[in-house]
């Protein structure tokens, strides 16, 4: 499932790429990816130029005239992929968005994925994106802002992914963010030195720039198809249960964190 790093890429591409083309046609297979019916959604978006495109937590924004947005969700992943004039589409896709210079974008959604419509006066509104946090990435992610977050008594793991407290990280690049700071995704965050939280907050963006510089994850594809250098390799305990913990040989283990499981060194992350 692409995380912030992934997504990231995708809308610089598409900013680049999108920039004042003029939507003309679609073609909309799946009525329940879409928060309008398919002419309403269809009538709506033809005419409209594309402004800017950027992202919110794990939402693609869509920026277009008319003070209107397209948003994005890739819900558990997707291939949203750029067509060049009579480049040859792909057998599967959800949504297809065509412009008046005869390039389009597609977009397949594995699972849950999500494409919305709506103007601009209903953003600040929108159920799904309007309670995300600002990004790990961004200037107002600062140590003090982090310190303040992690005042609850949450699970520190839990506070992380948490998308009303930061927004898009997911249950990928977490697992080795936690072993580098030498952290059990179950320790309570209140319970943390502030020193502790102080190199939890730059592993974090470490972590996530380093992912960013690589090109994202390796099974992710990019707009223009093309899939990425993240390997398996890369990873430091993440998805390598068994395996010798790099740091001190001990095996990593895989464990239950809530909803989600977490990869450790149980000798470098104690409870």
């Amino acid at each position: 499932m692409a995380e912030l790093p992934e997504i990231m890429i995708l809308t610089s591409q598409m900013d680049e790429q999108l920039q004042s083309k003029e939507f003309q046609e679609g073609e909309l297979r799946q009525e329940k990816s879409l928060n309008l019916p398919v002419d309403e959604f269809l009538e709506k978006i033809r005419g409209k130029k594309v402004v800017k495109v950027y992202n919110k937590g794990k939402w693609i924004f869509i920026q277009l005239s008319d003070e209107y947005h397209l948003l994005l969700n890739l819900g558990m992943g997707a291939d949203i992929l750029y067509h060049e004039t009579d480049q040859e589409l792909p057998d599967e896709y959800q949504c297809l968005f065509q412009f008046t210079d005869g390039s389009s974008f597609s977009c397949k959604f594995w699972w849950i994925g999500r494409a919305e419509l709506l103007p601009d006066v209903e953003l600040p509104q929108h159920k799904a994106t309007k309670d995300i946090a600002i990004s790990p990435l961004g200037e107002e992610f600062t140590p003090e802002y982090f310190r303040q977050l992690c005042s609850a008594r949450s699970q520190i793991k839990n506070l992380i992914l948490n998308q009303k407290k930061i927004g898009g990280i997911g249950n990928v690049y977490i697992h080795d963010i936690l072993f580098r700071a030498k952290i059990h995704p179950q320790k309570v965050a209140n319970t943390l030195e502030s020193c502790k939280l102080d190199n939890l907050h730059r592993i974090i963006q470490e972590n996530l720039e380093n992912a960013l510089e690589r090109g994202g994850l390796f099974y992710e594809r990019d707009f223009y198809g093309q899939k990425n250098g993240f390997t398996r390799e890369d990873f430091l305990v993440a998805y390598k249960e068994g395996e010798p913990c790099p740091e001190c040989g001990n095996t990593i283990e895989k464990i239950k964190t809530g909803s989600t499981s977490s990869y450790i060194c149980p000798q470098c992350q104690k409870l």
